[in-house]
């Protein structure tokens, strides 16, 4: 299966949410075939489609974590706490008014491995999952 774009969400002022912008370069390199498009307007969201795949910082994971239940997404005290909460809102928000079918969510761990087992993991992750 082939896609045309990835949402990379992230914030390259704040440490522990910056990495997923800093790996574009590299994922572009690596997939020529897929868009990965730096996204941080949540509330342009709903232009995307109804079929979305995100990369952002999830806490509370060790590895680079693909979610394909969104409802495993809690504000606090959860399975998978997606850094920003606002993303977990509106995804959720979209799911209840029948705005998006399927998301994935490549999760990438915040302070746990090096920038290079990450990538690693994320491009074997988006290989299994759209190429």
């Amino acid at each position: 299966m082939s896609i045309c774009k990835v949402l990379v969400f992230g914030n390259r002022l704040v440490e522990k949410d910056k990495l997923p912008l800093e790996l574009i370069p590299y994922l572009e390199k690596e997939f020529p075939e897929i868009e990965f498009k730096e996204f941080d307007s949540i509330e342009e969201l709903q232009n995307e489609g109804s079929v979305l795949y995100i990369i952002d910082s999830v806490e509370n994971i060790e590895n680079v974590t693909i979610i394909y239940n969104i409802d495993q997404i809690e504000i606090s005290n959860s399975l998978y706490t997606i850094h920003d909460m606002d993303l977990g809102y509106m995804l959720k928000l979209m799911k209840k008014v029948n705005m998006i079918d399927k998301v994935i969510i490549f999760g990438i761990p915040i302070n746990t491995l090096s920038k290079i087992e990450i990538l690693n993991q994320l491009e074997e992750k988006i290989r299994s999952i759209l190429i």
